[in-house]
Formats: structure tokens, C-alpha cells, sequence
């Protein structure tokens, strides 16, 4: 198994809406990984040195590495890869769509509303996301490091307040934000889509 490959970007390239390939040279050799876009726009120029976290599938005897940013993106994935009906594309879809932390808390607080947001991902294959992974990360996440977010409106609130958000506009990562920013002290002066709101 390849936990990881540290080497130079070769080259990067989008196949189609969605397949981006990283080339990592690594020793000589240059190695295909697909990778979510998220983590594309974060790799250094060609020529610079990244560490990619890897996970190698084989189908019908032909391998394809993924690569990921963390252990924890890289783990996650093969979490959603055991969902019945969940394959690489859409457990990338998923990755690309939501920051890691928003993606586990989504998923354990069976908010159906932010996992849709993801292209390919309509609203029974994230029921059953929901109910095939809740139990699995929630303790997963204590080893991760993440913690999700206790309290807050009741869901039909929520779920009322992110339709709304959405219908305006909003992306799925910017909504989350703002619903955890009124939970939370802000630690940057940045403009968020809460102050927006105000």
C-alpha cells in the first residue's frame, strides 16, 4: 500500500467538468493521481515539492491512485467509498463541494440540505449516506480531531434558513460558515457571508 508520495509537480490537468490529474514525479518516476480540484488550487506552480496522501483502488485489474491533502481527507474518502452506491466521482464530488470539518458535521447531523449541494448527489444517496456513515464517524472524528458543533436552531429552522441562503446564491461552503459563525467568536477580521447578512 502507498501511504503517501512526496515529490515534484509534473504537470496538472482537468479531463472533462470534473477529473483533475496531478503528475507527481517522485524519484524518476512520474505517477497519476486524481485529485479533488480543492486540492489542485493549493499544490505549488510546476516544479514545486508537494506531499500527496494516496489511496490506490483497483477496477476490473486496472489501478488508479487518488491523491488527498490530509490523512483525514484521504480517510474520509474511503468512508464514503463504502456507502452502497457511493464511487470515487461522487465521494470526490463531496470533498470538493464541502471543507473536511463541514462534510463530517453534515453527515452526522443528517443535514441532507448541504450534502445535496454536491454535484451527482440528490437526496436519497445522502439519506443513505447519513444512515451508513452517522454512527462510523462519530467516532471516527474524535481520532481526526474534529468536533462537531452542538446546539443551535432546530433543524427545520436550519434546513428552512439553508434552502433560503441557497436559492440566493450562496455555495454550500459559505452557508456552513454562516450558520457556525453565530455559534462561535470570529479569530479573523475577514468579511464573512454573516456579516454580510447583518
Amino acid at each position: 500500500m502507498i501511504s503517501y508520495l512526496k515529490g515534484i509537480v509534473a504537470g496538472i490537468q482537468t479531463i472533462g467538468a470534473s477529473r483533475v490529474i496531478l503528475t507527481l514525479e517522485v524519484n524518476g518516476l512520474g505517477y497519476d493521481l486524481q485529485v479533488p480540484q480543492r486540492l489542485a488550487n493549493h499544490l505549488p506552480e510546476s516544479g514545486g515539492v508537494t506531499q500527496i496522501f494516496t489511496h490506490l483502488q483497483i477496477r476490473e485489474e486496472v489501478p488508479f491512485l487518488y491523491g488527498f491533502a490530509s490523512p483525514a481527507e484521504r480517510d474520509l474518502f474511503r468512508h464514503l467509498l463504502t456507502v452502497t452506491g457511493i464511487g470515487a466521482a461522487l465521494a470526490i464530488a463531496l470533498l470538493d463541494t464541502l471543507e473536511l470539518p463541514e462534510l463530517v458535521q453534515a453527515i452526522i447531523a443528517g443535514n441532507t440540505q448541504m450534502l445535496i449541494q454536491a454535484p451527482g448527489v440528490g437526496k436519497k444517496i445522502a439519506e443513505r449516506i447519513c444512515l451508513e456513515l452517522k454512527s462510523k464517524l462519530v467516532e471516527w472524528r474524535k481520532s481526526a480531531g474534529f468536533f462537531v458543533a452542538t446546539g443551535g436552531p432546530a433543524p427545520g429552522i436550519l434546513e428552512e434558513v439553508q434552502m433560503t441562503l441557497f436559492a440566493l446564491g450562496y455555495t454550500a461552503h459559505e452557508v456552513s460558515h454562516a450558520l457556525s459563525c453565530g455559534q462561535r467568536r470570529h479569530r479573523t477580521t475577514q468579511r464573512c457571508l454573516c456579516r454580510r447578512l447583518d
